[in-house]
């Protein structure tokens, strides 16, 4: 029996997507892989014990569990309903020295960093060859200049970590490369001796996210906060270090970014998805996807806790993702079956995130048959919907290890017959569940192991995830 799209196991080499009619159905999102690892780790810098409900079991987050379980900390993952309880250690981890791998888990790997500065001890912290490629030299300055002793002799990982611990401070840090390197200072601050002040200096990419860091800080009982009026514009953020962490119950909200892909499902088929988990009143930034479809030409509807697409004729935009850079591989495949040329820009550092993701989504459309244009920060697509017949065509797509890739171009093979996405075991970075839920929805996939042969995916049972029309 050919296992089920929502397993695929790694004789899985390929998937195949069969184009629909119309999307149309409810989705219920999994949590949001960022704010589990914001948990997970402030959980374990905690006094007392916290349990985290809806929390996301995926390669990022189980890359992080395993470090913090490394370093002394108490991690019980219930896999069956998506609940971890932690037994905070209070402060310092009990693990002194160790090597800590932490794949291409990015988020996980940065905001370990900057704890391990602050604990004290001897550690190492690596990742995979990508995550080598990744710059990390911004965080590991600002962690030297508040008193940690830390090197990364080639810019990226490895990071050298210790024993001398940071003690606080002010620390000024570009805002340019990655949000995630101020968000790390932010959630290790409250275990340093003195105050600690971070100024961001140029522009401030994916600033929701730090507002994501801030809430879950003051949940979890550390005082933190903004001052966004300073005379140059720029922003500051502080941190009073004497409370630390409480233990608590926290749940995870729906993960914004995977809800893009079923948004640009219905966008680009003329369907209606109701995506349940994020609405409204969420503070993922990504959840904004739904505005920059609404410009394009859909109609949507929020509530409290749920978005609603309905596609329609897609028109182009000029749009400023740099609060959104995650959804831009989503936004650059909806922008191939819009009317006119879509400029996805303010995004310059996509180039480092586990792909080049300007040029791999740039690539991957090429193979489709699309115009595609490289910017320094960003893309320019050329929109496929007009009196021409579509120029775009079946193909293998290569996701560059990239979890985005996958699963942005397997919304196009709903429309584009033949779209082939290579390697999809790479989803289970953020959404293992991904293929799986798209199967819920009505779409036939095929499943093609190693040596070439393949066929349909049976149906599979969903368990808290997506329910059909």
């Amino acid at each position: 029996m050919q296992p089920s799209a929502s397993e695929l196991p790694d004789t899985v080499e390929a998937v195949r997507i069969h184009p629909m009619r119309t999307m149309g159905g409810t989705v219920c999102l999994p949590g949001s892989k960022s704010i589990t690892n914001r948990a997970l780790l402030m959980a374990a810098l905690a006094h007392g014990r916290s349990t985290i409900h809806n929390a996301l079991d995926c390669d990022d987050s189980r890359y992080l569990a395993e470090a913090l379980a490394k370093l002394g900390v108490e991690v019980q993952w219930r896999k069956e309903d998506g609940t971890i309880s932690v037994g905070g250690c209070g402060g310092p981890f009990p693990v002194k020295e160790c090597d800590l791998f932490l794949g291409n888990a990015g988020t996980a790997l940065r905001f370990l960093t900057a704890a391990l500065a602050v604990t004290g001890g001897r550690f190492v912290v690596d990742g995979d060859s990508r995550m080598r490629e990744r710059p990390i030299a911004d965080l590991v300055r600002a962690l030297a200049s508040l008193g940690a002793d830390i090197s990364a002799p080639t810019g990226c990982p490895p990071v050298k970590i210790g024993p001398r611990p940071f003690v606080g401070g002010r620390v000024d840090i570009p805002g340019s490369t990655s949000s995630q390197f101020i968000s790390a200072i932010l959630m290790a601050a409250p275990l340093a001796e003195r105050r600690v002040e971070v100024r961001v200096t140029g522009s401030l990419v994916s600033r929701p996210y730090i507002d994501l860091t801030l809430q879950g800080m003051r949940e979890f009982g550390a005082k933190a906060f903004a001052d966004d009026k300073r005379y140059d514009g720029e922003p500051v953020f502080e941190v009073v270090p004497a409370r630390g962490y409480r233990g608590r119950e926290h749940t995870v909200e729906g993960d914004a970014s995977a809800a893009s892909y079923f948004y640009a499902a219905a966008a680009i088929t003329g369907g209606t998805v109701r995506v349940e988990g994020v609405g409204k009143e969420t503070g993922q930034g990504d959840a904004r996807c739904a505005d920059v479809l609404a410009a394009m030409g859909c109609r949507v509807k929020k509530e409290r806790d749920a978005i609603t697409v309905t596609g329609g004729l897609l028109k182009k935009v000029d749009w400023d993702c740099g609060d959104i850079p995650d959804v831009v591989p989503t936004l650059a495949v909806t922008a191939l079956f819009a009317r006119g040329r879509t400029r996805l820009r303010g995004v310059a550092h996509l180039r480092h995130k586990e792909s080049d993701r300007i040029a791999s989504v740039a690539s991957e459309i090429r193979k489709l048959g699309g115009q595609v244009k490289e910017l320094p920060d960003g893309l320019e697509i050329e929109g496929t919907l007009g009196p021409a017949p579509s120029p775009l065509h079946e193909a293998v797509i290569d996701p560059w290890g990239d979890h985005r890739l996958a699963m942005a171009f397997s919304v196009a093979g709903l429309v584009v017959p033949g779209v082939t996405i290579r390697r999809p075991q790479v989803v289970q970075k953020s959404f293992p569940g991904f293929f799986g839920a798209l199967e819920a929805l009505g779409v036939r996939l095929d499943l093609i192991a190693k040596g070439g042969r393949g066929g349909p995916a049976p149906p599979s049972p969903s368990t808290g995830g997506p329910a059909g029309p």
